[in-house]
C-alpha cells in the first residue's frame, strides 16, 4: 500500500473508540459510525464518515482459502507480475516505486485461521532517496477474490526509519483479514481493504468496469475505477488494469502515482537492449560515479535523445526521465544523476531479466553510498544501504558468493549506523566488488 492509500495517526491504538454503534451525521443509515479523524492531529472528531449502506458491502463472507498464494485475480495479479514501477510526483518532489514480489510466503493466523500469504516489497523514493517502505501481505480467496492481511510499514526521514506508523497485521489487536479485490467486481460494489478503525481505514466504492486505459504500451481493456474513502473523510480516486493490478492515483495536475511499466506485463524478452540504450546506460553511469560535468549532461543529453528516438518510451517515463535529464544542469546535479541511473534501470526491465536489473541496482547503490560517505553525509549512506538491503531482499540465494554479500552488507549496516563514513566508503567498494560475484 503507497503512502496515499494509507493513513497515518499519531499515536493511534486498537480498540480506540472511533467504531460507534448508533446512527451518526454522514452514517448512511448503515447503523455504524467510523469517526472522522483529524490527519494532522490524530484527534477523534464528532462527524462520521460516508459509508456506504452495509448491504453494498462484498467483503463479509468468511473467505476459504485453499491455495492462497496463487494469486490471479486479474486486477490484483501478485502471483504473476514480478515488479510494478510506478512514477509521478507527491507534494512537488519526484516520487519513484519499485513494488516487487519476494520470494516465499508468510503465515498469518487470525479467528484461529492461519493462512500463507504473498510478500509484496513497496520501495517508494522521493527525489531518488529512500521514502517508505512496506511489506504487504496477500491472499487469494477459493472464490478469486483477494484478501489483504496487513503490512509492516516504515515511514524514513533522511534515510533512517522515523516511525512504523501503519503497520497492522490480521489477528493482532482484532484487526480483521480485508478484501482488497472483488473476484469479479460490478459496479457498486463496497468493500474495506483496510478495516481497523484508529489505526487504518478505507472503504472503496467501484465506480465503473471494463473501462479501456491508456497502459505503457498500448491500450489496456478491462480495468475499472474506485473511489476510496479515507479516515480523514477525503476521497481518491484509483484505477485498477489487468496485468498490472494498481494502475494510477491522482491527476497528472497535481499528486500522481502512476504505472510506468511492469514486468513481465511490459516485457519483450525476443528483443536484444537497443545498442542506444545501452549507450544511454553507459553515459547514466558515468555521470553518477564523479562530480558531474559539463560534459557528462551533455553526453546523458544527447544519449537519452537518440535513444527515445529510436524506441517506444512509455509516456510517464519518457517524462519523468526527460526532467532528471535536465536536472543535471541544475542545483543538485549529483542527485539528478542517481535519478537518471534509476530511471535508466526501469528501461532496461523491458529488455532485460529482472534479477540482471537488479544487480546493477544493488552496484548502483553500491557505487552511491561510497559518493556519499566521501562527501561525509550519513543519513544519505543510511538511505543507500536500505535501498541495497530492500534490492538484496529480491536477490538473495544460498550460494557462497551471496552469503558474502549478506556478511558485508550486514557490515555496512553497522556502520552507517554508527555513522563511520570511513569505513562505509571502504565497504561499498566491497560490496561492489562482491555483487560482481553473484552474477
Amino acid at each position: 500500500m503507497n503512502d496515499r492509500r494509507r493513513l497515518l495517526w499519531p499515536g493511534a491504538v486498537a480498540g480506540i473508540a472511533v467504531l460507534l454503534a448508533g446512527a451518526c451525521s454522514g452514517d448512511a443509515g448503515a447503523g455504524e459510525c467510523v469517526r472522522v479523524v483529524d490527519e494532522d492531529t490524530g484527534e477523534t472528531g464528532k462527524e462520521c464518515l460516508p459509508l456506504a449502506p452495509r448491504g453494498d458491502r462484498v467483503d463479509l463472507a468468511e473467505p476459504v482459502f485453499t491455495h492462497p498464494t496463487r494469486i490471479t485475480n486479474p486486477l490484483h495479479p501478485t502471483a504473476l507480475v514480478d515488479q510494478v514501477i510506478m512514477g509521478g510526483q507527491t507534494d512537488g518532489e519526484v516520487f519513484r516505486t519499485e513494488v516487487s514480489v519476494l520470494p516465499g510466503s508468510k503465515t498469518i493466523t487470525w479467528d484461529g485461521t492461519s493462512v500463507s500469504a504473498l510478500t509484496s516489497q513497496y520501495a517508494a523514493y522521493s527525489d531518488g532517496r529512500i521514502h517508505e517502505v512496506a511489506l504487504d501481505w496477500y491472499a487469494q480467496a477459493d472464490d478469486g477474490s483477494v484478501w489483504y492481511l496487513g503490512e509492516d510499514v516504515f515511514n524514513y526521514e533522511d534515510g533512517v526509519v522515523e516511525n512504523t506508523d501503519g503497520t497492522w497485521q490480521a489477528g493482532r489487536d482484532r484487526a480483521p483479514a480485508a478484501m482488497i479485490m472483488p473476484s469479479d467486481p460490478a459496479e457498486g460494489d463496497v468493500y474495506r481493504p483496510e478495516n481497523q478503525p484508529g489505526v487504518v481505514f478505507e472503504e472503496v466504492t467501484v465506480k465503473a468496469v471494463d473501462r479501456t486505459v491508456q497502459g505503457p504500451y498500448g491500450e489496456v481493456d478491462g480495468a475499472i475505477t474506485v473511489t476510496e474513502v479515507h479516515m480523514d473523510g477525503s476521497t481518491e480516486e484509483k484505477v485498477f488494469a489487468p496485468g498490472y493490478g494498481e494502475f494510477s492515483t491522482g491527476t497528472e495536475g497535481g499528486d500522481l502515482e502512476a504505472v510506468s511499466l511492469a514486468v513481465p506485463t511490459d516485457a519483450a524478452p525476443d528483443r536484444a537492449v537497443p545498442a542506444e540504450l545501452t549507450a544511454l546506460d553507459r553515459a547514466a553511469r558515468a555521470a553518477q560515479d564523479g562530480a558531474v560535468t559539463d560534459g557528462d549532461a551533455r553526453a546523458v543529453r544527447s544519449a537519452w535523445r537518440t535513444y527515445l528516438a529510436s524506441d517506444a518510451v512509455p509516456s510517464l517515463l519518457s517524462r519523468q526521465t526527460t526532467r532528471d535529464v535536465e536536472a543535471l544542469t541544475g542545483e543538485e546535479p549529483g542527485e539528478a544523476a542517481l535519478r537518471v541511473a534509476q530511471d535508466v534501470g526501469d528501461l532496461r526491465l523491458r529488455y532485460e531479466s529482472l534479477r540482471a536489473v537488479d544487480l546493477d541496482r544493488f552496484d548502483l547503490w553500491a557505487r552511491q553510498s561510497g559518493i556519499d560517505a566521501e562527501e561525509g553525509d550519513a543519513g544519505a549512506v543510511a538511505g543507500d544501504v536500505t535501498s541495497m538491503e530492500l534490492t538484496w531482499q529480491r536477490l538473495r540465494d544460498d550460494s557462497a558468493a551471496a552469503r558474502h554479500v549478506t556478511a558485508t552488507l550486514t557490515e555496512a549496516r553497522e556502520a552507517a549506523d554508527r555513522k563511520d563514513m570511513g569505513t562505509a566508503e571502504r565497504l561499498a567498494a566491497e560490496l561492489s566488488a562482491a555483487i560482481a560475484e553473484v552474477r
